[in-house]
């Protein structure tokens, strides 16, 4: 077998111990929704990775849909944040920091006074999602965003990655996948607008332009990667007959900004439909960038996949949440632990820092 996943890479300008990439994983810990010293120990004990991408992670006290997710748009979120990558950096890690704006997957309850529900449409997620204050609620249907809400949410994912940079990141993952905000104006089941930013393929995809646009001008190129999820139904996202023509127009748009590095969601080993082997192929041929593969991988595939250049890094997830050490126990062939699925989004140490 090669051993191509644990040789070391090239990310940009950064050096990278493996190929090895932690998925980011939503753990519901930042009490307040604010980074702190558990969420500090948990990062670093996984540091043996080649590179950490974190929760998501709001750049908007309104993209705040989640119990317990953390924020990036204040000072004492930066002072948090720092405290985590600090004890990265000194494990000998590297880490990204995944924006995430939740858009319509989101509650109230969950938010703080004054933030507001948007998205493209005013289209409700169907079904219902936790919150702390009033259990399960269903989701309420969002303010269709006005040209200047969405101004102000592309300006809000620029001065986020800015903060990234003074907390310490290597870099930022702009979160285009799973549907959220930016997912939510890629897909017809979430953008019903008729104006430059829903229709037409290149209507849609104008949002994820903007976003990695002021981004890279924000911060540069070499820090900025993309995370989408082509096919993917997550949050009652549907695929279309345009879809393969939008992502590849849509990568084509991210190639003429440099963009770092794709990083694509593939659901497939958990129950999620497949996504289609010949747009990932076309991705992976058009992306000038890294090209992050995902789903359910293990040594002997990672290899496979890396040796035959499909993709350049592996991301991995569940694993990590129950095997700090993954990156030992892969290279070793020991077994893992089991993670405990009753403790993936609740506060505390139980099933977070205690494997």
């Amino acid at each position: 077998m090669s051993n191509t996943l644990f040789t070391p890479t090239q990310l940009g300008a950064l050096s990278l111990k493996n190929r090895v990439v932690m998925a980011p994983l939503t753990r519901c810990r930042a009490t307040g929704n604010m980074p702190n010293a558990l969420m500090e120990q948990y990062y670093r004990l996984r540091a043996e990775a080649g590179l950490i991408i974190t929760e998501g992670t709001s750049p908007s006290p309104n993209g705040l849909g989640y119990a317990r997710i953390p924020g990036l748009f204040n000072e004492e979120q930066v002072q948090g944040w720092r405290r985590v990558t600090d004890g990265v950096h000194q494990a000998g890690g590297r880490i990204f920091v995944q924006l995430m704006h939740t858009g319509r997957v989101s509650h109230p309850a969950n938010m703080p006074v004054g933030a507001s529900v948007l998205a493209p449409s005013a289209v409700a997620v169907p079904g219902e999602m936790w919150t702390d204050a009033e259990g399960m609620q269903p989701h309420p249907v969002p303010r269709e965003m006005s040209e200047t809400d969405i101004a102000e949410s592309i300006a809000e994912y620029a001065a986020s990655a800015r903060l990234a940079m003074e907390a310490g990141f290597d870099g930022v993952e702009l979160h285009g996948a799973n549907g959220y905000l930016i997912d939510q104006f890629l897909n017809t089941a979430s953008n019903r607008r008729n104006d430059r930013w829903g229709g037409s393929v290149e209507n849609r995809i104008r949002f994820a332009v903007e976003v990695a646009k002021a981004t890279v001008a924000a911060i540069g190129a070499d820090r900025v990667g993309m995370r989408i999820s082509p096919y993917g139904v997550f949050n009652a996202q549907v695929p279309d007959a345009e879809m393969d023509t939008l992502y590849l127009r849509l990568i084509d748009e991210l190639n003429a900004l440099g963009l770092l590095y794709i990083h694509i969601v593939d659901h497939s080993a958990m129950g999620a439909p497949q996504v289609s082997p010949e747009l990932k192929g076309a991705i992976r041929a058009a992306f000038k960038g890294k090209y992050i593969l995902s789903g359910g991988y293990d040594v002997a595939r990672a290899d496979a996949d890396l040796v035959a250049q499909r993709g350049d890094l592996v991301a991995f997830g569940r694993p990590f949440i129950s095997n700090p050490d993954l990156v030992s126990k892969l290279r070793s062939g020991q077994e893992l632990v089991a993670p405990d699925f009753a403790t993936f989004y609740t506060p505390g140490e139980k099933g977070y820092t205690d494997y």
